[in-house]
């Protein structure tokens, strides 16, 4: 047998440089790295000897790092994924938050914190955490929790098993999701005789699995026996690349759509049999579908419980749930028939089953009668003297919009307004982190969208709390040329949150500027954003935001436009119920009367 000597840390790059998708691209696209003694001199060494192959970006902060590698596998529908590295200690714990989001958004990234040194020579070494009753114990445990796979390198042979294992974690269209790696600083250094077959490229391909006999057989019986059925299209369909395959089902059969906030975008948002979204932050007309469908036909969708309603927006008595999922967990809540199989065979199959099934389609008048409405509150104000709302906005930005243009958002208040009110015209137009709804993935979630498909326009809408919590990777945009527009609504705090806490019967406290600080916030946004390198400017109306967007269209480097937005309003239609716990005592009259609502919602919950 061949062997080559080589680190553990030089083996690990060679190994992961030579590992291809089914469409012939390197699978790990790229590394994140910021260094420190923990990963300096083994990781980084060997990052450098591969940077032709195997290029390494710089970011500011791990945790972001981490976003953008994140953002950029989600937006090519989990085809590549990169790789983020950092020192032990506060390093590797800033990545933590990251590992969850991609472990509920079921998103592969691979995770390589450096770790203690095996040997224990220098115990403790600098950002060692010290268990005192487990000497095993790093910040890295950490991690396990939210990777899919998690292994601690402390012989460099072990990367012969840990590798292989990684990339099934993350190439499984079922078990996707984190890998974490953590890497002993001094084994990363330490030298092997490795097999020279262990660097061949190898190709991974997506497994579409079929469904199961009886499971078919039990699915096709609940179709057929179903009056009116609606379609919850879920992020699967777009991992699964179905969303063509969806559209001709519902064709087909006569079955409207509704979209979670990952399936947003499966379908046109003007094609016929497309309701919007659906949910506590749905469309009326979604809604209204969703509460008189007597099957709930769930597509690649975890059914969150904004997608729910907590699990009381489907109304009908005689309702039942069939799942089509290519993980048996989501597959089988809350005691649904179970279809588990990839979604788009999953879907083929069932179609060539159903064979001339028509099923009888809502009233077209319902979505007129909401996208009437919706263009009402998007439009331009007519007071040009009252400060705008967040819907205004939103209006603007699609003005100003491609077809191509992806708007994307994670947090606050514009996830429930866009999910409602954005007209997606093409798949993953739309992105949005709402398994985690992290505030701060924003702007680095731009950056690595726009690294993903750098031919399309990324428009990043983000609140000033958002921005004010993660905003460093703009700088890491503007030096590497990447090119985003970043639309800052700045209502002066938590505006989503002040909101909630006032319809719980809350008093306005800790949330909006107004009611938190001794001295008044004032920050100028434009002028930090324009400190770290972007083209950046505040806007006074709707007017000057409309043309704003259009003179960014033509710029070649980052740009940011700041525009003061009301706290308070929301759209007066759609939306649903979510169960918030209000307290059951309180000398507040408001929150006693916010109880009573809440116990008479409960009653609702099936």
């Amino acid at each position: 047998m061949k062997t080559v000597r080589l680190t553990a840390a030089q083996a690990m790059v060679r190994y992961l440089a030579n590992q291809m998708n089914e469409h012939g691209e390197t699978y790990i696209a790229g590394v994140w790295a910021i260094f420190g003694h923990g990963n300096v001199a083994g990781i980084g060494e060997a990052l450098y000897g591969v940077r032709d192959q195997l290029p390494t970006y710089r970011g500011q902060n791990e945790q972001s790092m981490a976003h953008a590698a994140i953002a950029y596998s989600k937006q090519l529908r989990r085809r590549r994924a990169m790789a983020v590295t950092s020192s032990i200690g506060p390093g590797a714990a800033n990545m933590v938050t990251a590992a969850a989001l991609a472990h509920v958004n079921r998103l592969p990234v691979l995770l390589i914190p450096g770790d203690v040194f095996a040997n224990r020579g220098p115990d403790p070494v600098l950002q060692q955490l010290e268990d005192f009753g487990d000497g095993t114990m790093s910040v890295n445990d950490c991690f396990k929790p939210v990777s899919r796979y998690f292994d601690r390198i402390t012989r460099p042979e072990q990367l012969l098993t840990a590798l292989p294992r990684s990339m099934r974690t993350m190439t499984d269209p079922a078990d996707c999701g984190p890998v974490t790696l953590a890497f002993c600083q001094d084994v990363q250094a330490e030298a092997y005789d490795y097999p020279e077959s262990f660097f061949e490229r190898r190709g991974w391909r997506q497994r579409r699995p079929e469904p199961d006999a009886a499971e078919f057989e039990a699915a096709i019986a609940a179709l057929k026996a179903a009056k009116n059925p609606v379609i919850v299209a879920g992020g699967g369909v777009h991992f699964s690349g179905a969303t063509e395959t969806l559209k001709a089902f519902s064709e087909k059969h006569g079955i409207p759509v509704v979209e979670t906030q990952a399936g947003k975008s499966v379908l046109a948002w003007d094609h016929p049999l497309n309701f919007g979204a659906v949910g506590v932050t749905g469309t009326g007309c979604a809604n209204i579908v969703a509460e008189n469908t007597d099957l709930v036909f769930g597509v690649g969708t975890r059914f969150q419980d904004f997608t729910t309603g907590s699990w009381a927006l489907f109304k009908n008595p005689a309702r039942k749930i069939l799942a089509l999922n290519v993980q048996p967990y989501d597959s089988a809540k809350h005691d649904a028939i179970a279809l588990t199989a990839d979604a788009r065979i999953g879907l083929e199959r069932l179609s060539a089953a159903l064979g001339d099934t028509v099923f009888p389609a809502p009233d077209a008048d319902l979505k007129n009668a909401w996208f009437a409405r919706a263009d009402a509150v998007t439009a331009a104000p007519k007071d040009g003297n009252a400060l705008p709302t967040d819907m205004q906005v939103i209006g603007a930005v699609q003005r100003a919009s491609r077809d191509n243009t992806v708007v994307m958002c994670a947090a606050g208040t514009m996830p429930g307004e866009l999910h409602q009110l954005w007209k997606a015209k093409l798949p993953l137009s739309y992105h949005m982190e709402y398994g985690f709804s992290c505030m701060g993935y924003e702007i680095a979630g731009g950056l690595g969208i726009k690294m993903a498909e750098p031919d399309r326009d990324v428009v990043v809408m983000v609140g000033d709390g958002s921005y004010m919590m993660m905003n460093s990777e703009l700088a890491t945009a503007v030096a590497m040329g990447v090119k985003i527009t970043v639309v800052i609504t700045d209502n002066r705090g938590y505006g989503c949150i002040n909101r909630l806490q006032m319809e719980t019967g809350g008093a306005q406290f800790n949330n909006l500027y107004a009611h938190t600080n001794v001295n008044p916030i004032a920050i100028d946004f434009a002028a930090h954003a324009a400190s770290m390198g972007a083209a950046a400017r505040k806007v006074s109306s709707i007017a000057e935001l409309e043309e704003a967007l259009a003179a960014a269209r033509d710029t070649t480097v980052a740009t940011v436009i700041v525009i003061d937005t009301d706290p308070y309003p929301t759209p007066e239609a759609g939306g649903f119920w979510w169960d918030v716990a209000v307290p059951e005592v309180s000398a507040r009259q408001e929150v006693n009367q916010a109880r009573t609502r809440y116990e008479a919602a409960l009653k609702e919950r099936r």
